[in-house]
């Protein structure tokens, strides 16, 4: 925008100051102006490589976080139904003691009851 703004200011300034004749100011203003747009194009051209490139940079440090984020979780998740396992096997184990005992405690009853 400033070196837009500067040239049409440095061409106004031109034509009210010109030492040369109408056609070769235009002249000049006319190549002034492409030198203008030329730069504001390479500038223009350089923010949006610069802007993709940091676009494409934060896509991959997300991709990466993330991936890691997903393994650590993986991990927690077989740690967590580990743990689960463990526990459901006491419990069988506790159940099937119990459901002996009352058996075994059946049993007695109705022999004694005979």
């Amino acid at each position: 925008m400033a070196l837009l703004t500067g040239a049409v200011i440095g061409a106004s300034l031109g034509i009210l100051f010109a030492p040369y004749e109408g056609s070769e100011t235009r002249d000049r203003i006319g190549k002034g102006a492409r030198r203008a747009t030329d730069a504001i194009k390479k500038k223009v051209g350089d923010a949006s490589s610069a802007l993709s490139d940091k676009a494409q940079e934060a896509k991959e440090n997300f991709e990466e976080k993330l991936t890691n984020t997903l393994y650590a979780a993986s991990h927690k998740a077989d740690d967590i139904l580990l743990a689960m396992e463990e526990k459901l096997e006491e419990l069988r184990k506790k159940n099937t003691a119990w459901q002996q005992r009352n058996v075994a405690g059946e049993e007695s009853t109705t022999e004694e009851t005979v």
